[in-house]
């Protein structure tokens, strides 16, 4: 099969009219840190069950087409010894991989960041394809402040997931590009909606010097909200900036937008994401959600590390993914709750 042929499938197994993409994707510490609010350790066999327990929900791929996967779930078997993947695609949930390493300091641009791990991308790929990985994501992220992103911030994160896509697609691999603007500050909704602006042209600009084919990726980006410290926004509010942003922004070639939560809470997350998709009754693209903790918190609340809670935890989590199915088609409201 040609890569060609591979990118496309991939792209019809995951974007359809109702469902989302799961990130279960978090690193060592970031998972940690979740398990630390309901008291659980992070020890391999906890982060097992825990991941087994989310794609083992019955009736999840009614809803989800997608998960994102931590490198070491992609070798991890449920209780009844399919591996992750395997257990994903047995609902026909498309398994993906995560392969950014992480972010640091941009220098020469006091306040950005940039993300590492291109060196050896490729091999990396081929190995996680074996694996069963279909799809992979890479997150370059943006902060927001009077001087931030410098036109610097703005070129080499651009430049960094471009090249990410371009490799992705050379193997047969659909890439999520992921650059998210972060919600941390006292901006207005009108600040964010100008740096989002500027992220994306200058994406999809280095994405055309790369080559890389937009109908076969997918865009994962912020919603335009106000700095977290600044007043919340109504879902309306939300809904009108962040569709201007995107009509001025994204080609109608992508198939597909999965909104990331970027801290939002569940029904936040949800609301925002229903009021857009009925603003936007002509797009060109799905409007889509790639939830982590959005999806995940009220499960890891369930779940609580006790075994015995595993199938509340799941009604917790096809609940979530429901309502969102519903938002995806502007059929949510908060009385679902």
């Amino acid at each position: 099969m040609s890569t060609h042929t591979e990118l496309d499938e991939t792209i019809n197994d995951m974007v359809d009219d109702k469902r989302g993409i799961l990130a279960a994707d978090e690193s060592a510490p970031t998972i940690a840190k979740r398990f630390d609010t309901i008291g659980v350790d992070s020890t391999e066999e906890n982060r097992r069950f825990y991941r087994s327990l989310l794609l083992t929900t019955p009736g999840l791929g009614e809803f989800i087409s997608g998960v994102i996967l931590f490198e070491e779930t992609l070798s991890h078997k449920t209780d009844e010894g399919q591996t992750i993947p395997e257990a994903a695609w047995a609902q026909k949930i498309v398994p993906g991989i995560k392969v950014d390493k992480g972010k640091g300091p941009l220098p020469g641009a006091p306040g950005d960041m940039i993300t590492y791990g291109l060196d050896g991308l490729a091999d990396r790929l081929i190995s996680y394809k074996e694996q069963g990985a279909r799809f992979a994501k890479w997150r370059e992220v943006y902060p927001i402040s009077d001087k931030n992103p410098t036109r610097l911030g703005l070129t080499a994160n651009a430049e960094a997931l471009a090249r990410y896509a371009a490799v992705c697609q050379s193997v047969g691999i659909v890439p999520i590009v992921e650059p998210e603007v972060l919600m941390d500050g006292v901006h207005s909704i009108e600040r964010a909606g100008e740096v989002i602006q500027a992220v994306l042209h200058e994406v999809f600009y280095a994405l055309y010097r790369h080559e890389v084919k937009l109908e076969q990726m997918i865009l994962k980006p912020s919603m335009v909200t106000p700095g977290k410290d600044s007043p919340k926004a109504t879902p309306d509010a939300v809904a009108e900036h962040t569709l201007k942003v995107f009509y001025r922004s994204v080609p109608a070639a992508v198939p597909s937008i999965n909104f990331l939560s970027g801290g939002q809470e569940p029904e936040e997350a949800t609301e925002n994401l229903n009021a857009i998709n009925q603003l936007a009754n002509s797009a060109p693209w799905q409007l889509s959600i790639s939830y982590g903790r959005a999806l995940q918190q009220p499960v890891l609340k369930a779940w609580a590390g006790e075994a015995s809670n595993k199938e509340q935890a799941q009604q917790a989590l096809l609940k979530r993914a429901r309502l969102n199915s519903l938002a995806r088609q502007g059929q949510y409201a908060p009385d679902m709750e």
